[in-house]
């Protein structure tokens, strides 16, 4: 964030806002593969912007998996690998939101 820490905490400010509703979302899309693509692609990008490196590494092998499926490949996805991702993205999640709210009661702008 080239040594600006107010644009970390604004990366972290619109991953809580932005994936507070991915696991619904990205449940939702499961059995669509490139529905699923497309909601992992979104976490695995944000993921790294912040530095959640576990839930982007775990992201990538599932959206690597899904893009064999899209090109035709006869691969299954383990359920390992969807619980993994799910289990770091929540977390993740769950830090970036109480790092978000520790950040905003120490700067008074939550009451």
């Amino acid at each position: 964030m080239l040594g600006q820490s107010e644009l970390w905490w604004q990366a972290v400010g619109l991953f809580v806002q932005h994936f507070s509703g991915w696991e619904s979302r990205w449940l939702a899309a499961r059995g669509d593969d490139e529905a699923e693509r497309k909601e992992v692609h979104a976490l695995r990008s944000a993921a790294a912007n912040v530095g959640a490196s576990n839930v982007a590494c775990a992201a990538a092998v599932l959206e690597e998996l899904i893009a064999l499926r899209l090109a035709g490949k006869p691969v299954e996805i383990p359920p390992s690998v969807r619980w993994y991702v799910q289990d770091c993205f929540r977390v993740a999640w769950r830090a970036a939101s109480d790092a978000r709210l520790r950040d905003s009661l120490a700067l008074g702008k939550v009451a």
